[in-house]
């Protein structure tokens, strides 16, 4: 079947960007540039390599052209907390990101991580569309996600999310718990054991936020001690990434400071 073209001006309407488009997506990127220069700042300070310290991008609530307009600026790791928004918001970047213009590897594919707190009825489709799960606080989740991971994706990657700060409200297991737990999950055949995630009480105080991050260290560095090959060490966010840089973060996870207020 032909189709007719538009007109010139239809065209030109239907192609271009609104002007605040454009600039919200300049915007996001002077942001993410900010940040990485952050990173990099944070580094060298503590004499620190910048690029062992790899940024995760958190796009919860944040809508797939967002992520996409990052992806194209070179970030690929990305972080959900809500199921129920992240999968189809994964969906339209997966296809979007396929159309995009060549050049790329068939490797060069978005990275997606899930970093909130798991339940057992939602599990499957977790262990279905992620590549990583960082908030693996429970040996019963741990073994719901080997069982539930298809056979023809990559062991899924996890770390073992660690309460230092022994806050209620906040997920993880206690730091006495953790070498027990990485112990079951390294024996699970889909899940590959790759470090420790943590999210410790907020402080503005910089002395603070390193002493508990210091303690997330000592969490890892315990791991390791019995045996395991884990090299992640998740911690750090949009107001404490340079504390968790100078105790050892691996990877941080930057949200707010990056994307703009929820």
């Amino acid at each position: 079947m032909h189709l007719m073209n538009p007109q010139p001006d239809q065209a030109a309407s239907s192609e271009q960007p609104s002007t605040a488009s454009t600039d919200g997506h300049r915007a996001l990127l002077d942001r993410h540039s900010s940040v990485l220069s952050r990173i990099a700042a944070g580094a060298r300070a503590c004499a620190r390599i910048p690029d062992a310290i790899d940024l995760l991008a958190v796009s919860k609530t944040f809508d797939a052209e967002a992520v996409l307009t990052l992806a194209t600026h070179g970030q690929r790791r990305f972080a959900e907390s809500y199921l129920q928004e992240a999968l189809p918001k994964m969906a339209i970047c997966h296809d979007q990101w396929a159309i995009r213009p060549s050049g790329r590897s068939a490797d060069d594919r978005l990275e997606w991580h899930f970093i909130g707190p798991i339940q057992s009825n939602k599990t499957r489709p977790i262990a279905e569309h992620f590549d990583w799960v960082e908030s693996i606080e429970r040996e019963k989740i741990a073994l719901r996600l080997s069982e539930q991971r298809p056979a023809h994706l990559a062991p899924l990657q996890v770390c073992i999310q660690v309460n230092v700060s022994g806050e209620a409200s906040k997920s993880g297991c206690s730091p006495d718990e953790a070498v027990l737990l990485a112990r079951s999950v390294s024996a699970m055949p889909r899940l590959r054991l790759r470090g420790v995630m943590a999210i410790p009480a907020p402080s503005d105080a910089f002395a603070v936020q390193r002493a508990q991050f210091a303690a997330v260290r000592a969490v890892f560095e315990r791991i390791r001690a019995e045996g395991f090959d884990i090299d992640t060490l998740s911690m750090g966010m949009s107001a404490d990434l340079e504390a968790a840089i100078c105790e050892g973060a691996t990877l941080v996870r930057v949200g707010s400071a990056l994307f703009g207020a929820r």
